[in-house]
């Protein structure tokens, strides 16, 4: 069973920045995919940032520019550098990997982000 856990969240004027991390209990090299999701509230849970198979992330088009994904294999480590916060940003933020063999996608559970003045 793959153990998520990320940090970072909180709360930050417009324009600031923050760092998410997630931690993972296994190896990256375990995943064939790893990513970001958020959730606002009343909204559905939509991808922000994500890396396939060790390509060029891929990113929504309302984070491009301001957010980067990384991930540091050494240390089983995935992190989502935000800047440029604005409000809308405010959500709750979520790890996800998907299992390189079993095709498994796991979460962890969850980072809370607020954008406001």
């Amino acid at each position: 069973q793959v153990q998520l856990v990320e940090s970072g969240g909180g709360l930050v004027q417009p324009g600031g920045s923050l760092e998410l991390s997630c931690a993972a209990s296994e190896t990256m090299l375990s995943f064939g995919t790893v990513g970001w999701y958020r959730q606002a509230p009343g909204k559905q849970r939509e991808s922000v940032a994500h890396i396939i198979s060790g390509d060029f992330p891929i990113y929504a088009d309302s984070v491009k520019g301001r957010f980067t994904i990384s991930r540091d294999p050494a240390k089983n480590m995935v992190y989502l550098q935000m800047t440029n916060l604005k409000p809308e940003d405010t959500a709750v933020y979520y790890c996800n990997v998907i299992h390189r063999v079993s095709k498994r996608a796991y979460w962890g559970q969850g980072t809370q982000v607020t954008v406001s003045s």
